[in-house]
């Protein structure tokens, strides 16, 4: 598993931190919702995981009109014998990339719910088990909102990170264009010489060593003091939930495991803290006014809660 960041990098030059949260994610089995403008690999990223694992990768463009059927899939009429089957929909692969979902409306949003949350689709009163893995990856662009849907709370508390896909450095940028002058076809990944470094086995021995992690009582506590001022800070209308507080303790397992570690620590649990929270939060509106960011909030808070000894 850790070959695969990698073999990712044959593909994706940079975004090391969105690589690092897409395999933690898989390793405690969450969802990821990728923030980033046109242009910066989401979908690239995406795509070379999936083949790195020799994952099923399917894309769905979320837009207005789409219907929830046409994520989850529906029930047909056979006319050759008169008979009624369920033909499945998009929803059901490995990982699912879920490109601009606020595109579409909540009706459709919430077509994923159940998928993300029970890992099923449930048509006409029948429940449709989903593969194994299964992994949503949702993108969205955080400076157009003009025929948008902001996802709601229920739908964002599903995803266990938000990560930010910002621009890469100069030298970054430099390094994509001297691929592409080269040759590089992104669409491609065969010729990029990217391969399946690891497979299902190998994942599911890793969620083991994972779930095997130690978490100490005072590490679990320190975690629960940064849930609980989330929910004191009067900059934030809404705060962390005991569900938000559950998530990080198993980012912060992946994140220690990825690190080589048998043990966490409280800097895996910054490391993830804002990820993990940045969208469990909800500003006040006069603070949202003054510019105040949810990561800045955050970084308030870590600060001001004590570090376990």
């Amino acid at each position: 598993m850790l070959r695969v960041r990698d073999e990712i990098a044959k593909a994706v030059v940079g975004q090391d931190g969105a690589v690092s949260g897409l395999v933690a994610a898989l390793l405690v089995r969450g969802h990821v919702l990728l923030e980033g403008v046109p242009g910066v690999a989401k979908t690239l990223l995406v795509k070379t995981l999936a083949r790195t694992l020799d994952l099923e990768f399917k894309r769905v463009q979320f837009t207005p009109d789409l219907m929830p059927s046409d994520v989850t899939g529906q029930v047909i009429f056979e006319q050759r014998d008169g008979s009624f089957r369920f033909r499945q929909g998009p929803v059901f692969t490995n990982l699912l990339l879920a490109d601009e979902i606020n595109r579409t409306p909540p009706k459709t949003q919430a077509s994923l719910l159940e998928a993300m949350e029970e890992r099923q689709v449930s048509v006409e009163g029948q429940g449709h088990p989903l593969p194994e893995p299964f992994l949503v990856v949702a993108t969205q662009n955080p400076v157009e909102y003009e025929g948008t849907y902001p996802l709601p709370e229920a739908q964002l508390d599903r995803f266990l990170f938000k990560l930010q896909m910002g621009y890469p450095s100069a030298e970054q940028e430099q390094a994509v264009l001297a691929r592409h002058d080269a040759g590089m076809d992104p669409h491609d990944l065969a010729t990029l010489g990217v391969t399946a470094v690891a497979g299902r086995q190998d994942l599911e021995a890793a969620r083991k060593e994972v779930a095997a992690i130690q978490v100490e009582a005072r590490v679990q506590a320190y975690i629960v003091a940064i849930a609980r001022a989330t929910r004191e800070s009067p900059s934030l209308e809404l705060g962390v939930s005991p569900r938000g507080a559950t998530m990080l303790l198993h980012a912060s397992k992946a994140w220690a495991w990825l690190a080589g570690k048998q043990y966490v620590t409280p800097d895996e649990i910054k490391a993830v803290a804002k990820p993990t929270l940045r969208h469990r939060v909800e500003l006040r509106p006069e603070v949202e006014l003054e510019g105040v960011t949810a990561d800045g909030v955050l970084d308030g808070v870590l600060a001001a809660v004590p570090v376990p000894r």
